[in-house]
């Protein structure tokens, strides 16, 4: 953050070693720019002052003039963060805080908490107007207030808040995107302590004590402190740069002469600190420094790498080898144990890392950061190292084997989305049933793939399903090799990214251009019939109108279902109802068999045709008592409910669902309609 060569330098070593992950989008407020072909606020490229130099006058006058009322809206909070700002900074004079830095925290959080959040709001939602692939933004108000007050400060609250606003405006701003189908991720990286200034306890800063410890075990050594523990404030506004920013808010440095020629050199940055010896030390003096880093200097945690794959871990407690030695560190309750202790050992292996790095935080010891803040990250704690993703529930995410999240997870899951690997979406565990076989079963008229919102997208309908699990899926209204949709096969392109097997029966057939129904199903099923649907003579032209039954084997036993899709006119439908009715479909099913009739009948409870259907079958929709049957058309605001899902006996009805999340009701001008079953021992 304060070294914009070194991101630079860093980021060059790690593109060598693959495509990075914001390739061709942009990002804002981060300390690396991810390889992104756009960045602003990062210290590699500090502000927007090249972006607006290159614009053109005229479209940054249309930027201007067509986020008129976010301008408003910035300028407004600025003012009455600058309020609260200056009462906070009363409180802090008169709690002994020391005046000159009191005043510097004014602008500071004012240019974070508002001003950087609100540009980096603006610019995500441009660039998610203009179809960029990936935008990766920062938001650093509550990270800047929890440093300063503390993690659970009602300041670092209130920064949350506004944080909350933001996020709402770009996922929206997502979802009306007309150039892309976007997901929205919100997660941290870490999390924050709860700790006391080092200077706070020990009455000195941290390089002094080193200087110290080496002045007592090797009789003198020049200490470089590079990056003191005094600087620290106020540096993140310099990400919206400029001179005047720079000059305002200079970054930090020693009164020391900065050059060669020194024994050792600190750099430390809240609870983590790294030590740099000239030269090596001998095995001995270099046990004798770590213990006095221990004991003199009060440092809770010194490590040291040593052989091929172990660490050597100083505590109060005791010297251990890390990793075996891990719950001796870090305490046997921590929650990332394992985790923790492997990035310690990585950390201090890195070719960049320093011959001793020391932590403010260990096992039984009071949490310190070198800095001057209240809140701290970066260190092994167990708040520091936890975190929360809030993603979407099919995101596809790797069988991990465990109930969290590693960063490389989520990389993992974001190339895949960005179809530089293979996706296959994920979808959320159902318990099974304690007795009886279980079916969850989804039907839905996807209406061509094509949503609310004018977009064909197979990929949407099927992150829909995928999101509710079904083991049986009973589509209507799929598109297969027909110009209008790209001569896509819907049920292919659904069935793939699903992992699921699909039989399709082409209602309507022009040419090499098909129309009509499909079946796909986790479970084993066979084929038993596919055919089209009486139409009545003397009404005209009607779309033709057909039907789908398979064999879905459950545990053992066959469950017959049928998918179909009724006709728009009255007459039409009862004759149509009625085949379905007859011996060649479900009226030739033994009595005994487990049927099931789904699909979109185009009739309302109070009709003719849902009126005959309901006399020889049962709406699952009406089983069950404590629930009130749910519309499922037509889209954003379904009015009617002509989606059914009508079962025979020893069918027992769990759970009934009509999916209203935003993707659900874009997707199609149908809901779909889910519904738990039990199929009966004894069928």
């Amino acid at each position: 953050m304060f070294d914009p060569d070194s991101a630079a330098s860093v980021e060059r070593a790690l593109a060598e070693q693959g495509e990075p992950l914001l390739k061709g989008g942009s990002s804002y407020s981060n300390i690396f720019t991810g390889g992104a072909a756009e960045s602003h606020f990062c210290p590699a490229s500090l502000g927007w002052n090249s972006v607006l130099r290159a614009a053109n006058p005229i479209a940054l006058a249309f930027l201007v003039l067509s986020n008129a009322a976010s301008a408003l809206r910035t300028i407004v909070l600025l003012v009455v963060e600058v309020v609260i700002a200056v009462a906070d900074m009363a409180r802090g004079l008169i709690a002994g805080r020391n005046l000159v830095k009191e005043l510097k925290f004014v602008p500071t959080r004012v240019v974070i908490s508002i001003l950087l959040r609100e540009l980096i709001t603006i610019g995500a939602e441009l660039d998610v107007s203009r179809g960029l692939p990936v935008v990766h933004l920062n938001f650093l108000g509550y990270d800047e207030q929890a440093h300063r007050r503390g993690p659970a400060s009602r300041f670092a609250h209130w920064s949350l808040k506004g944080i909350d606003g933001c996020i709402s405006r770009v996922w929206h701003a997502a979802k009306r995107s007309s150039r892309r189908s976007y997901d929205v991720w919100v997660y941290s990286d870490h999390g924050q302590e709860e700790v006391v200034p080092y200077p706070v306890l020990w009455g000195r800063n941290l390089d002094e004590a080193i200087a110290e410890v080496f002045e007592q075990v090797t009789q003198g050594a020049r200490i470089q402190p590079v990056i003191g523990p005094r600087g620290e404030q106020s540096q993140r506004a310099r990400l919206l740069g400029g001179g005047a920013a720079k000059n305002a808010l200079p970054v930090y440095a020693p009164s020391e002469a900065r050059g060669d020629g020194h024994d050792v050199t600190v750099a430390s940055m809240g609870p983590v600190a790294l030590v740099y010896l000239r030269r090596a030390l001998p095995r001995e003096v270099r046990d004798q420094v770590a213990r006095a880093l221990v004991e003199t200097a009060k440092v809770p945690l010194v490590l040291a790498a040593d052989g091929d794959c172990h660490v050597t871990a100083w505590t109060r407690a005791g010297t251990f080898s890390l990793p075996d030695q891990r719950a001796e560190v870090l305490g046997g309750d921590h929650p990332f144990l394992t985790e923790v202790t492997g990035d310690l050992t990585a950390l201090c292996r890195h070719p960049n890392a320093g011959d001793f790095v020391l932590c403010g935080w260990a096992k039984g010891t009071q949490s310190c950061s070198f800095a001057l803040e209240n809140g701290s990250h970066g260190g092994p704690g167990p708040e520091e190292s936890g975190a929360f993703a809030l993603l979407p529930g099919d995101t596809p995410l790797a069988r991990l084997g465990r109930d969290f999240l590693r960063p490389s997870d989520l990389r993992e899951a974001a190339q895949r989305l960005l179809e530089r690997k293979p996706a296959k979406f994920t979808t959320r565990r159902r318990s099974e049933s304690p007795k009886g076989r279980r079916l969850r079963l989804m039907t839905y008229n996807v209406h061509g793939c094509v949503g609310m919102d004018g977009k064909l997208s197979p990929e949407r309908i099927a992150r829909v399903v995928a999101e509710y699990a079904p083991d049986v899926v009973a589509l209507q209204e799929l598109d297969v090799g027909r110009s209008r949709s790209g001569w896509i096969d819907q049920a292919q392109s659904i069935a793939r990214h699903l992992e699921m097997e699909f039989h399709f029966h082409p209602a309507l057939s022009v040419e090499e251009e098909l129309y009509g129904d499909a079946i796909l199903s986790t479970r084993p099923m066979r084929l038993v019939r596919a055919d089209r649907l009486p139409e009545p003579g003397g009404l005209g032209q009607l779309e033709p109108r057909g039907a789908l039954w398979v064999a879905v084997e459950i545990d053992g036993i066959e469950v017959q279902i049928v998918n179909t899709h009724l006709g728009l006119l009255p007459g039409e439908r009862r004759l149509q109802a009625e085949a379905l009715l007859g011996d060649d479909w479900v009226g030739g099913m033994a009595p005994a068999t487990p049927k099931i009739l789904c699909g979109d009948f185009n009739a309302i409870p109070s009709s003719p045709v849902y009126r005959r259907l309901s006399a020889q079958l049962r709406d699952s929709q009406t089983m069950l008592e404590e629930q009130r049957p749910r519309k499922t058309f037509f889209g954003r605001y379904p009015t009617a409910r002509i989606d059914h899902v009508f079962v025979g006996a020893g069918i027992e009805v769990l759970g009934v669902e009509v999916p209203r999340a935003h993707t659900a009701r874009v997707a199609s001008d149908h809901l779909p309609l889910v519904v738990d079953l039990l199929i009966s021992e004894t069928a």
